[in-house]
């Protein structure tokens, strides 16, 4: 199958995150036990989601070392979007392949599935191993476990290119990312009486407020870093749910913010912040009519900033593949901050651009996906393949 084909093949496989990705999984596993290419599936702390390792050993049979091609099998929800196709179902159409996960980032799991066979056939000196992750959408959670397997079993590679679309470019750099969730719990009452309850909506949308206050300051006054495309932290609220009727006061609120933010932000004067203002301001007024009022809030998503080596072999490479050499960096979250605190020289280099993902008509180019092959091709044979031996 070539990497179009794969791309349909995957594109197929419903992997929201609240879903399984085992039917994708084992039809990857499959696939390398057909083609004689040792697999392990990797589970997580339930039957239910899993990672995926491959290794393709060098022709002494040496496994260690070697080079990860490294990407996530999850993709977001569809709900509430526009498509004007199948989400589900790849539509190629003007050169562009559409469905949900084409650039984020099933497209590069498609380049390296349709080239794992002619790796194996290649005279290698180092091994090749890929990784297919899970729940990278919802904090990097399936990155952790298989990185716990790669150092049970004593395997380290030598570097580690993580696939997000990135335009084949490669990106040296990303933002933290954390993820808070806030409930603010009042008392409901019969909207015609609305002294006897406590609104938490309005008291969560004060809230809010305060939060947006504090990143339009960030936005104006820094930290800042030109390196970044965006060069300041950001902080945005993008889930808020409360209220069960029209005619009741809203008992209960909750809402999720996150912040991605640079190396030099002070995170924890942030948080310290926003705790003054709720137990200041907020909790005060609140128990002025109901004693029990609270406000909590728990972080409940912690992905690690990036900064790539740029003296590792794997970062040299890929700037001399590709021909870039400009120091990029993403406010975008990745798994490349994980592998790289597991002492395994990271680059993120994918196909697609970030600004189709998670929208409607996700699509990825045909012209893309060529490229990453033809660019991961030229990795494998700088990092691992003997070439006067490729040439004869």
């Amino acid at each position: 199958m070539n990497s179009q084909q794969w791309l349909s093949k995957l594109i197929s496989f419903n992997t929201i995150s609240s879903n399984s990705n085992l039917p994708l999984i084992k039809a990857i596993d499959s696939w390398f036990k057909q083609h004689g290419i040792n697999s392990h599936i990797v589970y997580g702390p339930t039957k239910l989601k899993a990672n995926l390792l491959a290794t393709i050993p060098a022709e002494n049979g040496e496994i260690q070392g070697g080079i990860l091609l490294s990407g996530h099998t999850d993709v977001v929800p569809v709900t509430g979007q526009l498509w004007d196709t199948d989400p589900f179902v790849a539509v190629e159409k003007d050169g562009n392949i559409y469905g949900r996960g084409a650039c984020d980032m099933k497209g590069f799991l498609a380049v390296m599935l349709a080239l794992a066979p002619a790796f194996k056939k290649m005279a290698l000196l180092k091994p090749i191993h890929f990784s297919f992750t899970y729940d990278e959408e919802v904090g990097c959670i399936g990155a952790g476990y298989l990185v716990e397997y790669l150092q049970k079993i004593k395997l380290q590679p030598e570097g580690c290119i993580v696939g997000e679309p990135s335009g084949m470019r490669p990106i040296s750099g990303e933002k933290a990312r954390q993820v808070y969730h806030c409930q603010v719990q009042g008392l409901g009452a019969h909207s015609s009486i609305p002294q006897q309850g406590c609104n938490a909506i309005e008291y969560a949308s004060s809230l809010i407020c305060y939060i947006k206050s504090l990143a339009n300051h960030l936005k104006e006054n820094g930290p800042f870093d030109n390196d970044f495309d965006l060069p300041y932290t950001t902080i945005t609220t993008n889930i808020v749910s409360g209220g069960i009727t029209s005619n009741v006061i809203p008992g209960n609120c909750e809402f999720i913010f996150e912040v991605r933010y640079l190396p030099q932000f002070p995170l924890e004067n942030f948080r310290s912040q926003i705790e003054n203002y709720i137990h200041d301001e907020l909790l005060p007024e609140m128990q002025k009519t109901f004693p029990k009022a609270g406000i909590y809030l728990n972080q409940t998503s912690d992905a690690p900033a990036f900064n790539a080596q740029e003296d590792s072999s794997i970062t040299r490479i890929l700037r001399l593949v590709t021909g870039v050499d400009d120091r990029l960096k993403v406010s975008y979250s990745t798994e490349a901050g994980i592998f790289q605190d597991a002492h395994i020289p990271t680059v993120i280099c994918g196909p697609g651009d970030i600004r189709q993902a998670h929208q409607p008509n996700e699509f990825i180019s045909i012209e893309q996906l060529d490229l990453c092959e033809k660019i991961l091709s030229n990795v494998i044979n700088f990092f691992c393949v003997d070439l006067e031996r490729s040439i004869n």
